[in-house]
């Protein structure tokens, strides 16, 4: 497909929207947070600050991809009970709206959940809906992610985008199987109209194994990237991590510059930074943080709680290749993933090289 514009819910400092920038498909994305949408400003990224519940497909109708990474908090604490009930709650609404249930009796319902959040994850199942029912006009291609939590939800959704004729594959990814320096699990959803051979990327990098040496494992994959190879302090480093497994603060995770980076987290600046003979050195910057994201080197973080901002976003990395997946295009080359080193000027082309040979194969 020939993708002309991306609609991103919940976009946060822009994560999906630099992929598709550097594949060249022009983004607009829908963000309430004030500093997330001040960083998006300062790169030049198409910004909608407000509630993804006041817009819908109506208000972007040239926008033919819908990608969104909805929060659910409510959910994601593992073992817990308001956790489990939140979750029946969010699939009994699927279930609800797919049916075509009365939408005002729905809206009315989900006001009444204890958390509002919870309702959040089915914004993205309301423009899908809408853009079918009402605008009439569907989405040509869906791209959504979250944590690994959210899986249940992408199950009921991956049922219902089926019976609106989608074909559709959902699952998780591993960040550093990409070629992202981090190790980061992440529930991914894609979708395309009509009936293709759809399945989620495949992976291009091995997966990281505690102990087992980068060199090692499957011949056609390539090593897993460290965070060296992002980061340049001139010397081998480690980070320490600011939790302890346990609360135990003497169990703190520890990884090397010659490893990926555990799991960036907004807390990402409380991380220390020592050399291999236990110095204290700098925290990781602004710059080197985004950077084990897949973020340009030079992208420009502004506002406040950056940290929060990093941890929240989607590689950039990653979400090339889920985007050109689901559009059907080749996998992003190297020479396609170098342009993310550094944030400049938007391409002007539509679609990548790679992806017109996709499409002159189908």
């Amino acid at each position: 497909m020939q993708p002309v514009k991306i609609v991103d819910l919940f976009a946060g400092p822009g994560g999906v929207d630099v992929a598709a920038e550097k594949l060249g498909v022009p983004t607009v994305g829908i963000e309430w947070d004030a500093d997330a949408c001040q960083t998006r400003r300062a790169a030049g990224l198409s910004t909608v600050q407000g509630d993804v519940r006041r817009y819908g497909p109506a208000d972007f109708p040239d926008a033919d991809v819908l990608a969104g990474g909805p929060p659910c908090q409510t959910f994601t604490v593992a073992g817990s009970g308001a956790g489990r009930e939140a979750l029946d709650d969010v699939l009994a609404f699927v279930e609800r709206m797919t049916a075509r249930d009365d939408r005002g009796k729905i809206a009315d319902d989900l006001a009444k959940l204890d958390d509002e959040r919870t309702g959040l994850v089915l914004e993205p199942l309301r423009w899908i809906l809408e853009s079918i029912d009402e605008r009439k006009k569907p989405y040509e291609a869906i791209v959504l992610e979250q944590v690994p939590a959210v899986l249940p939800v992408w199950e009921a959704y991956h049922r219902a985008l089926k019976n609106e004729g989608y074909s559709v594959d959902h699952g998780l990814l591993l960040t550093e199987a990409f070629g992202v320096p981090q190790t980061r699990r992440r529930a991914v959803l894609i979708a395309r109209r009509g009936e293709h051979e759809l399945k989620l990327p495949t992976p291009t990098h091995r997966p990281y194994r505690k102990g087992v040496p980068r060199e090692a494992g499957d011949a056609s994959l390539k090593p897993w990237n460290t965070m060296d190879g992002v980061v340049e302090r001139g010397r081998p480093f480690e980070v320490i991590s600011n939790y302890g497994t346990g609360g135990d603060p003497k169990l703190r995770g520890r990884r090397s510059s010659s490893q990926p980076s555990a799991t960036v987290t907004g807390k990402i600046f409380r991380n220390r930074v020592v050399s291999m003979e236990q110095e204290e050195l700098d925290r990781f910057s602004h710059s080197e943080a985004g950077r084990l994201q897949t973020f340009p080197a030079n992208y420009p973080w502004s506002g406040r709680d950056i940290g929060q901002q990093i941890g929240n976003a989607v590689p950039p990395r990653l979400a090339m290749h889920v985007l050109s997946t689901a559009f059907g295009w080749a996998p992003p080359g190297e020479d396609l993933l170098r342009k993310l080193d550094r944030w400049g000027n938007v391409p002007t082309q539509v679609a990548p090289a790679a992806a017109d040979d996709a499409l002159a194969r189908t």
